[in-house]
């Protein structure tokens, strides 16, 4: 795959564009090459959604085993944020 030279301020004002786009990138200006956008291997969509339902089947076969209902893992969540917002304050 050939890299695309572009103009610095073209890159920025079209930058969703061309992070969409996923082809390699030569960011010039005045000519010069600055730097180099190439980007990561895209995930397809189909494969992101089965990874997700494949955690969340764990995750639900998880909480099944500790016999844990809502209400409680909500208790400890809300307990485990108070805690983490406690000690960022703190830290201060």
């Amino acid at each position: 795959m050939e890299t695309e030279k572009i103009g610095m301020r073209e890159f920025r004002e079209n930058l969703a564009g061309y992070l969409e786009a996923g082809k390699p990138l030569a960011i010039t200006r005045h000519g010069e090459t600055l730097g180099f956008y190439i980007p990561a291997q895209k995930k397809s969509r189909k494969a992101e959604v089965e990874a997700m339902k494949a955690a969340a089947k764990e995750l639900d076969a998880m909480i099944a085993a500790w016999g844990a209902s809502e209400d409680e893992l909500m208790q400890e969540y809300k307990e485990i944020r108070r805690a983490s917002r406690e000690k960022k304050r703190n830290a201060r």
